[in-house]
């Protein structure tokens, strides 16, 4: 078992007492579904006032450093430490519903040793309110599910694989190109998955409950953390050229250390045609 760091400690504070807030909203949804008004801005204002406590929490521990937040954007600190990128309730249309999937995502990203932008991700922290299941990992360290530690799938055959993804919906995304990707993969493994949290996807890669993920037009909020828990697990993250960065957002394919390459060419082979 590793020893949680002090960063690790700060950020599973700052998650767990947003999400405390996230599971007493969520059981309102409920009653909201069949008000005049409905649930939507009641769920904004969830979202909102999840940021605000995740906000309160790092910025008293690390009061000099930046943030990326979904809702208010980026937040200047001082330009020679790190900044958190922050999703304060990632897969809020499950939330809306009533569907009790979804999470909060906290990373941790180091300035470019020449000044010049961002880095690497070095800590993340996935976190599952209704579960109550705390993913994270540091660079070098590992990754861990609370004080036990994850590795990717040893499923070594598609066949046997289930795969995550994230469809285009309501404007969003290429259809077509989903569509092309889907019909290269799906005949190939032995399901395909679409629950509605990216992080949370990601997270499941890294603890083996999927061997791959694909999807796109993401932000950096979503992937941040989920591409350091997938790495520090024995995985493999890319874009869709199959280039490797600090994390992926507008193309990520995640995958096992066995069958990453093989999802990647089954992919481009889609795009290609």
């Amino acid at each position: 078992m590793a020893a949680i760091s002090g960063l690790i400690r700060v950020m599973e504070k700052a998650a767990r007492k947003a999400g405390g807030r996230l599971r007493r909203d969520f059981g309102e949804i409920e009653h909201l579904q069949v008000s005049r008004k409905g649930p939507a801005d009641f769920v904004s204002k969830a979202d909102q006032a999840s940021e605000r406590t995740i906000w309160d929490e790092l910025r008293a521990a690390r009061p000099d450093w930046g943030f990326l937040f979904e809702e208010a954007g980026v937040i200047e600190g001082d330009p020679n430490k790190p900044r958190f990128i922050v999703d304060p309730l990632d897969g809020t249309t499950n939330f809306l519903h009533g569907i009790p999937h979804f999470s909060i995502s906290i990373a941790v990203q180091e300035p470019r040793l020449d000044g010049k932008g961002w880095g690497e991700v070095t800590a993340g922290l996935i976190y599952q309110p209704i579960t109550d299941e705390s993913f994270w990992a540091e660079k070098s360290r590992g990754a861990w599910l609370h004080d036990a530690r994850l590795r990717v799938s040893s499923r070594r055959h598609l066949d046997e694989s289930l795969i995550a993804t994230g469809m285009p919906f309501a404007g969003h995304g290429n259809v077509a190109q989903w569509s092309r990707i889907y019909q290269a993969i799906a005949p190939n493994v032995a399901g395909i998955r679409r629950f509605g949290s990216a992080a949370l996807d990601l997270a499941w890669v890294a603890s083996g409950r999927y061997e791959g993920f694909w999807e796109a037009d993401l932000k950096p909020w979503d992937t941040a953390a989920g591409c350091l828990l997938v790495r520090e697990a024995g995985g493999f993250v890319s874009d869709w050229k199959g280039r490797s960065m600090p994390f992926h957002d507008e193309e990520i394919l995640a995958g096992n250390d066995a069958l990453h390459s093989r999802l990647h060419k089954l992919l481009a082979g889609a795009l290609k045609a």
